[in-house]
């Protein structure tokens, strides 16, 4: 399988070294020694500091979407209403997934390069009265970074669970869960944690906990089974303990350069990725640089070229980028600067590497 020197897709994105060796080593059975438990209570510590939250933190074994399902499923029953906030592919997407468990769903839509209008979502929100209020924090497919604390207030104004999908930025840019009044936020190990794609996370408030119990769903991704059951020692399958350590050494490596360090080490390299591709004559995808995610440019395809013929020339040279989906497909093209991808160094060698291949 050919390797690309140069990896700036937008997630899973390249592992650190200190990550990487957690996998050569062999550990025992999570399912029956305190070690493991003393590791997963660790690092829910961490993700709470890096989340800004005093709720729980369930740590699954499954890539990113299991969070997405899980927390739907656990809270939601046929006939909820669901009110999704969309202005991406994702959250257009979990407003069908809220449909496909039988919610009554109704979403105030918004354009791909835009970002929610508070003033229609409440509007929305009061006449519709749902049980959950989603969105989405980075819609990755358009590289957008949606304002989520007034969003929050209105998902309390009208006594709504608010489901937030922060598994782009989280990490990378301030996540505020308690702040913002973030019921369920879903997190996935492969962005900017720097993991391979094993793991999912979920912050769940008091109230979540409330709405899992009555709900009462069981399966493999329902959340009730983490409520106390790693404090009883008693999971409901066998967890990934090579994750769990990998996720400790990802978490402590971003604790350990300092939150405010990391937000503006993806700061710094998105306003250098956007000035770069600025001056070659490429389009961005926002336009609008305040709404723009540090985690993820999106751009558009330079005139001249096809998605297809485009993504092939730069992988002959060793760079790999990410294509897109629905309406973008074949338009926009996505750099992933998050996590150990966000390297001045990295992003330098792929600005100077495309800018070669749309000159020449």
């Amino acid at each position: 399988m050919r390797t690309y020197p140069v990896p700036l897709v937008p997630g899973p994105v390249s592992v650190p070294l200190a990550v990487r060796e957690i996998y050569l080593t062999d550990y025992g059975s999570p399912d029956l020694e305190g070690d493991f438990f003393e590791l997963y209570a660790a690092c829910e510590g961490q993700l709470q500091e890096i989340l800004a939250t005093r709720h729980d933190v369930t740590i699954h074994s499954g890539e990113g979407m299991l969070a997405l399902w899980a927390a739907l499923k656990s809270v939601l029953r046929p006939g909820d209403r669901v009110l999704a906030v969309a202005n991406g592919l994702f959250g257009y997407g979990i407003g069908e997934m809220a449909a496909q468990l039988g919610a009554l769903v109704e979403t105030v839509g918004f354009a791909y390069d835009d970002i929610p209008d508070p003033a229609r979502v409440r509007a929305a929100a009061r006449r519709f009265q749902p049980k959950l209020i989603t969105a989405v924090h980075c819609e990755t497919p358009s590289g957008t970074l949606t304002p989520l604390a007034e969003l929050g207030a209105i998902c309390r104004e009208v006594d709504a669970l608010f489901y937030v999908d922060f598994v782009a930025s989280g990490g990378g840019v301030p996540v505020l869960v308690d702040e913002w009044a973030i019921d369920l936020g879903l997190l996935g190990s492969q962005k900017v944690l720097s993991l391979p794609p094993t793991l999912s996370m979920v912050t769940v408030s008091e109230r979540a906990w409330e709405a899992v119990a009555d709900v009462g769903y069981v399966g493999y991704d329902s959340l009730a089974p983490w409520k106390d059951g790693p404090a009883r020692r008693y999971l409901p399958y066998t967890h990934n303990w090579h994750g769990l350590a990998a996720l400790h050494t990802g978490c402590q490596l971003l604790l350990d350069e300092g939150l405010a360090a990391v937000y503006a080490r993806h700061e710094e390299v998105a306003a250098y990725c956007r000035q770069r591709l600025i001056e070659m004559g490429i389009g961005l995808y926002p336009c609008r640089d305040e709404i723009a995610s540090p985690t993820v440019t999106a751009a558009r395809v330079p005139d001249g070229w096809t998605w297809s013929e485009f993504d092939a020339v730069l992988r002959s040279k060793g760079m790999v980028v990410g294509g897109n989906y629905g309406p973008l497909a074949g338009k926009v093209f996505r750099i992933g600067h998050m996590g150990n991808q966000a390297r001045m160094e990295l992003v330098t060698q792929g600005m100077d590497l495309l800018e070669a291949v749309v000159k020449g």
